[in-house]
Parts: structure tokens; C-alpha cells; sequence
């Protein structure tokens, strides 16, 4: 596999901040692995209590909610996210872990039958889409709505002129069905939870369904495609790992590391900040920018390549800090039984065909996985 350019590495090392523009502002990107954690950690300076303006760009435009926990500080932000938490430790239990594993075992032996399988959105999308039914107790029938979507509830789905608002529109039959009979699945449990003496809004319900939906969508589906296609461009990979299926773990953590699958998210700054000489005016942003960090040179061995055996790995693919990814053990869970899959029943990858997604927002161009990705999976030899 050729090795990707590092579009940040320059900046990093010169200064450790890239002044970039988004929708007409300026806003200085973070760059260094050491500055981006201690600014993820220093909520005060660097700010999450910004509807809409966390992402970058922001998404007033597509959404009416406030994403909850992640558009909140502490002590706000612990309370949200502790009505929840355990919904997401789920993925960290023996019946979920053994769900999750059959699931994706089926979708490999499917995809070994069917010859070309187009991977983005017939295979890495249905997997995401089926694996969050298991995480949230709803029925598998529910992701079929949920895979019509697209790739980005935002970006790639329908709803007519505003994108989001098919999600929304679905949230909100859903929590009309949980108040009139609440089970014990993700919506359910959102209308029974209390925060400070009281049951959630609306609003709240809506802003943590919102985040659930819309997060850990294209990011695990760029995850899977990404590991799909350097396995398959990378043929003594798949081998290195059936070795000794010990190594999925490490090789895991490093898949998610050098793709980085968020490139970066926003914080704001309440009062006037320095960001390595560059002024971030109170009300303004900067950008932690992931993709960097997961690349400093000073902290990962030739950063550039893949090695499926990197450690120490000490990535901030889910971020750091009070906003660590709540997702992370599902994603992690996803991949792990992907390579796993892989390494029982499939002696080679073949990628067929790869358009790469770029992004290019700041200047500087990023492969951000595929638009669309081909790969044919070839069953064992009697030599594998």
C-alpha cells in the first residue's frame, strides 16, 4: 500500500497549529499529540458548551438539537453522560460480544458467496446499522430503516431540503412509542432515566438520540472499509494476524490510529486564548485535531506505516478526556470481530475497485476512506 502523505506533518512540527477557515471563520487546528490532550482535558480553556459548533463545520443547518453529553461541560456533561453509560457498557458483555460475533461471521460467509461485494454501503453500512439494533435492544427490523439513511444521517441520507430530517422525524415517533408503552430498550430507557429529580425533555431525549445516530455512523463504516481494503492490498497482513489471532487486538488499535476516521472536532474557547501565537478571541474556536495528533512523529515510530503489531499505542482515534468516545468498546468490539471473521474463514482479500473520499476543507487533501470499495473475499487454500 503506498503510503499516504501526512497533510499536516509540516505545520506540526514547524509551529504545531494549522490556521485553517471554515463557513468564513478562522480557526486554529491543534496539531501536536501532547497539545491536543491537554487541551481535550482543560474544558474551561477549551470548551464543549457550543450547540451545533462542535462539529466542524458546524451543523446548525442540518440539526434542531443540542447533541447531548458532547454539547456540554462538566458537571453537566458527567451527569448526561452517566444516564447512558451503561447502555454503552453493554458492548463489553459475553451475550453482546457473542451477538455482534454472529452477526458479522454471517455477513462474511455472505459476502465469500456472492462474489464482487461492493463494501461501503453492502457491507461496512449493514454491519453498523445491524450491530447498533444489538446495542440498543430494538429489533433487527429497525436498521433496515436505519441503512436507508445512507452513509451520514447529515450528508448522504433523505429528507427532503433540510438533510437530519429524516432522523429526527424517526426519533420523534420513537419516543412518541416509548412514552405510550416504554420497553427496555434505548428509547424506553430515555423516558424512564431522571437528570437532577426530573425526567428528560423532549429536547434532551431527542439531543441524546440525535448523537447516537449520527455518531459512530460514517466513522465505523470508514473504520471497516479502511482495514478491509489495506488487508487487501496488504496480502501477508491477513496472515500475520491468522498466525495468532492474539495480535486482532493490537491490530485494531492501530487501524484506528493511522485512519483516524474523525479528523478533528471543535471546542470554544470562553475568553481570549493563545494558541501557539495564533489569538482565539473569546466565542471562537479552535479544532483538536485528531488526525495529527494520531501522527506526531515524536510519539509514534514511523507513524506513516501500518503495523499491526504498534506498542505502546497510546491514539486519540476516540478522543481524550471527559468526551472519550462512549462508543468506543462498540466500534472496537465491530472491528475485532471483523478481523476475527476474517482470519476463520477467509484466506485472501482481492480488492477490486477503490474510489477513496477525500477531504480537502482546510487545504490540504486527506483520504478519508472510500466513496466506493470493491473487494472479493477468497475462501482458505488447503496451504492458508
Amino acid at each position: 500500500m503506498e503510503k499516504p502523505t501526512d497533510p499536516f506533518h509540516e505545520a506540526r512540527v514547524k509551529s504545531g497549529v494549522l490556521k485553517a477557515e471554515f463557513q468564513g471563520s478562522p480557526v486554529p487546528m491543534i496539531l501536536r499529540h501532547d497539545d491536543v490532550r491537554k487541551a481535550a482535558k482543560d474544558w474551561k480553556t477549551f470548551s464543549s458548551d457550543a450547540p451545533f459548533r462542535v462539529p466542524i463545520p458546524s451543523e446548525e443547518d442540518v440539526r434542531s438539537v443540542r447533541q447531548l453529553p458532547i454539547e456540554t461541560d462538566p458537571p453537566e456533561h458527567t451527569e448526561y453522560r452517566d444516564l447512558v453509560e451503561p447502555l454503552f457498557r453493554r458492548a463489553r458483555e459475553p451475550e453482546m460480544i457473542r451477538r455482534v460475533e454472529e452477526l458479522v461471521g454471517g455477513l462474511v460467509r455472505e459476502a465469500l458467496a456472492a462474489g464482487p461485494v461492493e463494501v461501503v454501503r453492502r457491507f461496512a453500512l449493514p454491519l453498523q446499522s445491524r450491530a447498533l439494533a444489538i446495542l440498543l435492544n430494538v429489533p433487527d427490523s429497525e436498521a433496515d430503516t436505519w441503512i436507508g439513511w445512507g452513509t451520514h444521517v447529515f450528508r448522504d441520507g433523505v429528507g427532503g431540503g433540510r438533510k437530519g430530517a429524516a432522523l429526527e422525524a424517526y426519533l420523534e415517533a420513537q419516543f412518541d412509542r416509548a412514552e405510550s408503552a416504554p420497553g427496555d430498550d434505548f428509547f424506553g430507557m430515555l423516558t424512564r432515566v431522571e437528570f437532577r429529580g426530573r425526567r428528560l425533555t423532549r429536547e434532551e431525549r431527542m439531543g441524546f438520540g440525535n448523537l447516537t445516530f449520527a455518531g459512530g455512523r460514517d466513522t465505523v463504516i470508514h473504520s471497516i472499509s479502511s482495514a478491509l481494503a489495506y488487508l487487501g492490498r496488504n496480502p501477508a497482513a491477513l496472515a500475520f494476524l491468522r498466525e495468532d489471532p492474539k495480535r486482532i487486538v493490537n491490530a485494531c488499535e492501530e487501524f484506528f490510529r493511522h485512519t483516524s476516521p474523525i479528523t478533528h472536532i471543535g471546542r470554544v474557547c470562553p475568553a481570549d486564548t493563545q494558541v501557539h501565537g495564533e489569538t482565539v478571541k473569546a466565542g471562537e474556536r479552535a479544532s483538536l485535531c485528531w488526525a495529527s495528533a494520531n501522527h506526531d512523529e515524536t510519539v509514534f515510530d514511523r507513524p506513516e506505516e501500518v503495523r499491526l503489531d504498534r506498542k505502546p499505542n497510546p491514539h486519540m482515534a476516540f478522543g481524550a478526556g471527559a468526551h472519550l468516545c462512549l462508543g468506543a468498546a462498540h466500534a472496537r468490539l465491530l472491528l475485532r470481530s471483523l478481523l476475527q471473521a476474517l482470519v476463520e474463514q477467509v484466506g485472501r482479500v482481492e480488492v477490486l475497485e477503490a474510489v477513496e473520499r477525500v477531504e480537502d476543507e482546510v487545504g490540504y487533501r486527506r483520504v478519508m476512506g472510500f466513496e466506493s470499495l470493491t473487494v472479493r473475499l477468497h475462501p482458505p487454500t488447503a496451504s492458508a
